[in-house]
């Protein structure tokens, strides 16, 4: 028998069971179609912050989640022993026009007081910063310290990995036991949507290129022109995304994505020529309230529910996996008001 059953083998439910393993929980994880099957199999990862500015509750929580990231998933490499990609390893992003440097001067001395010490948002002279960095018309780059990379897809393997020397195997198919997480993306927004006639939640599309290019281990991740480039430890580079409310297929890759690897060529001309290996897509789950679905499940009496992670799953992951398990373990409940149900209803 086991404490708790999570349905669903993406970010969230693998973060989940092992924050429970790790307390000593018996956990059964079932997904029929297997480990990092939906969106949280991408390529992309990357763990921004929002905007040091307008402090709310989702921003104080994601906060936080970014700064528990390092020693989260050291501690699942360490026990799994495959890496998930991690570093910590910042981000850079033009400035387009006064009004923006101006912006972005300011959100640097929100950032002093609201980051706590703990990561920095800087202004710097593009010229400082060496070919990395792509070209500003106004000659300044935000560069943050808080930004960090991860593979999304070897993250999953790691947790899976590390989950199995915890005696704890995704499974296809198993009875409920214990306390019950639905962690199932679109499939369940889609499932309350129906019930409730009106859309709780939906799913939109991103497409994502991985090039082959070593911009080196350490190098900070861009966004520019709306695309995020995040530089690999394996020697790849990976570019997207699209966000589609409607397509035909959702797993397959058409020219809005070589639109998004031109403009990424256009933004950093250091990638004229890197081939691309592989090109991706997928939908990804997106609450009607934009933030984290946690806590009680809409339909489901005495059970619960972790969905709608969106652009900023594996960001919010090691934190969501805390107050999971807090609450179905220990009956504490520090879900913020706004990641609740009722939020998207």
């Amino acid at each position: 028998m086991a404490d708790v059953t999570i349905r669903g083998a993406g970010i969230f439910g693998l973060s989940i069971a092992w924050a429970c393993a790790r307390r000593g929980a018996k956990v059964r994880v079932i997904d029929p179609h297997g480990p990092g099957a939906g969106a949280s199999g991408g390529i992309l990862g990357a763990l921004a912050p929002h905007v040091p500015d307008q402090w709310i509750a989702k921003k104080a929580f994601q906060f936080e989640s970014l700064l528990m990231a390092e020693p989260f998933w050291a501690d699942v490499a360490a026990t799994g022993g495959l890496s998930p990609g991690y570093g910590r390893t910042g981000r850079i992003q033009p400035i387009a026009d006064a009004a923006a440097l101006a912006l972005a001067r300011e959100r640097a001395e929100y950032a002093r007081t609201l980051w706590q010490g703990r990561a920095e948002w800087s202004v710097l002279p593009v010229a400082d910063l060496g070919p990395w960095a792509p070209p500003s018309p106004t000659g300044y780059v935000v560069r943050d310290t808080l930004s960090a990379r991860i593979h999304p897809r070897r993250a999953c393997a790691a947790l899976v990995a590390a989950l199995g020397v915890m005696g704890v195997s995704v499974q296809s198919e198993a009875p409920d036991a214990g306390r019950v997480i639905w962690a199932t993306g679109l499939a369940d927004l889609e499932r309350i949507s129906a019930h409730f006639g009106r859309t709780f939640g939906n799913g939109v599309k991103g497409q994502a290129a991985l090039l082959h290019y070593d911009a080196g281990p350490d190098q900070p991740q861009l966004f520019v022109d709306e695309l995020h480039l995040i530089p690999h430890d394996d020697g790849t580079l990976a570019v997207g995304s699209t966000s589609e409310r409607y397509w035909d297929e959702a797993d397959t890759t058409d020219a809005r994505l070589d639109d998004v690897i031109e403009r990424a060529i256009t933004a950093l001309p250091l990638l004229h020529g890197a081939p691309v290996i592989e090109r991706w897509a997928g939908v990804r789950p997106r609450s009607r309230s934009r933030a984290p679905v946690l806590g009680a499940h809409p339909l489901l009496d005495g059970q619960f529910i972790a969905n709608g992670g969106f652009k900023i799953g594996f960001g919010m992951a090691p934190k969501i996996a805390q107050v999971m398990a807090d609450l179905v373990l220990e009956d504490v409940d520090a879900i913020p008001d706004d990641f609740r149900a009722g939020a998207s209803l």
